[in-house]
C-alpha cells in the first residue's frame, strides 16, 4: 500500500535556532510560546514543558449566537499527516488542557499514528479575549470547525472523563467525522451541572474562583492520582495552568450557567466501533459506568487499564498506548 504523508509543521527547534519572528512569538522564556500564562516556567515536569513548548494556534472559524469571527485555538499538532490512517484526536477532561496528553502524546507519535491533542472551547490555552459562548454546543461546533478546516477525515476520537462526554455529544452530531471512539474512564451519564445553572452570576463567580484554588485542585488530584505529594503539587500546577487565562472565570460562568453535558439519550444510538477503557483504581468514576455504557453502546469493546486511578493516560501510558494503538490498527475487537 502507497503511503501518502503531509509535512504539518517541523519538529520542535530550540529557542537559538528559531527565525527572529520565532523568537517574537516564543519569547515567553525557555521556548514556550508567549501565549501561555508566565506560571509556566514554575513547572518541573519535563514531560508537560516539553510539551507545553509544542503548543500552537490555529485559526478557526467560529459562529455560534451572537459571535462571528475566528477563533486562535490552542492544540498540538503533528508532525507529519498520514493521510492513509484515520488520525487520533485527544480531548482532555473537564476544564483541563491539552497538556493532559503529557506523557501519552510523545508515546503515540513513536507508533507512528498522527495524533492531535485539542483543547475544547473555553478551556485550554486558546485566545478568548473576544469571548465565545462557551456551552455545549458552542464546543461541539468550534470542535467540527476545526476538524473540518484542518484535520477532513473520520478520526479516532478519545476523551476521558467528561471528555468521553464531549466525544459522545460530538459524535451524535457529527457521525461522519468519527472512525472510532474511545472513552476512558467515561463520565457520560451525568446530568449537566444542575443546580449550578440556576445561580445568580455572582454566586457563580464566587464558585469558579474556588474551582480555581490550589488547594481543591490539590484534593482533585490526590483523589485522581496515586503519587507522591511533590508530585501531586506539580501536577497541581499543570492541571490548573489554563485557569491563568484572562478570559478563564468567564467561560468557566458561561458554561456553568448554560447547563453543560446532558447526553445519556444518545449513548444507544451510537454505532461507531468503541473502546471503553476503565482503570484499576479509579476513584472518581465507578467502574460501574463503564460496564453500563458497554452495554448500551452498539458496537462496544471494555479493557481495564492496571495500575492508575482517574487518568491512565498519566499514570500508565505505556498500556494505555498499547491500548490506543492496537484499536486503531484493528487488532483489538
Amino acid at each position: 500500500m502507497m503511503v501518502f504523508l503531509k509535512i504539518v509543521s517541523p519538529p520542535a527547534l530550540p529557542l537559538a535556532g528559531r527565525s527572529r519572528r520565532q523568537r517574537r512569538i516564543m519569547a515567553n522564556g525557555d521556548g514556550f510560546p508567549v501565549f501561555l500564562p508566565k506560571e509556566v516556567k514554575n513547572i518541573k515536569d519535563p514531560f508537560a514543558r516539553t510539551l507545553a513548548q509544542r503548543i500552537v494556534r490555529i485559526p478557526v472559524p467560529l459562529q455560534v449566537g451572537n459571535f462571528k469571527g475566528c477563533v486562535m485555538s490552542s492544540c498540538i499538532k503533528p508532525i507529519v499527516q498520514q493521510h492513509d490512517k484515520s488520525p487520533v484526536v485527544l480531548l482532555h477532561c473537564f476544564d483541563s488542557s491539552c497538556l493532559e496528553w503529557r506523557r501519552t502524546y510523545p508515546l503515540l507519535e513513536q507508533t507512528s499514528l498522527e495524533t492531535w491533542a485539542i483543547d475544547v472551547l473555553g478551556w485550554g490555552f486558546s485566545d478568548l479575549e473576544k469571548l465565545p459562548p462557551c456551552d455545549a454546543a458552542s464546543k461541539r461546533h468550534h470542535l467540527f470547525e476545526l476538524w473540518k478546516a484542518y484535520i477532513k477525515r473520520p478520526m479516532i476520537l478519545v476523551g476521558p472523563s467528561l471528555g468521553a462526554t464531549v466525544a459522545v455529544d460530538f459524535t451524535a452530531a457529527y457521525p461522519e467525522a468519527v472512525d472510532k471512539l474511545v472513552l476512558i474512564n467515561a463520565n457520560a451519564y451525568s446530568e449537566g451541572t444542575g443546580a449550578l445553572k440556576d445561580l445568580p452570576k455572582s454566586i457563580a463567580y464566587v464558585g469558579v474562583k474556588l474551582l480555581k484554588s490550589f488547594p481543591l485542585r490539590l484534593l482533585a488530584n490526590v483523589l485522581a492520582f496515586s503519587s507522591p505529594m511533590s508530585e501531586n503539587i506539580d501536577w497541581t500546577n499543570i492541571g490548573r495552568l489554563h485557569c491563568q487565562m484572562p478570559w478563564w472565570e468567564d467561560a468557566m460562568v458561561d458554561f456553568m450557567i448554560s447547563g453543560g453535558y446532558n447526553v445519556a439519550s444518545h449513548i444507544k444510538h451510537i454505532s461507531h466501533k468503541t473502546l471503553v477503557v476503565c482503570s484499576e483504581n479509579d476513584q472518581i468514576v465507578s467502574n460501574q459506568l463503564s460496564v453500563k455504557l458497554l452495554c448500551e453502546l452498539q458496537n462496544a469493546i471494555f479493557r481495564e487499564v492496571p495500575d492508575s486511578g482517574h487518568l491512565p493516560h498519566v499514570e500508565n501510558p505505556k498500556q494505555f498506548v498499547k491500548l490506543i494503538s492496537e484499536f486503531a490498527r484493528g487488532k483489538i475487537n
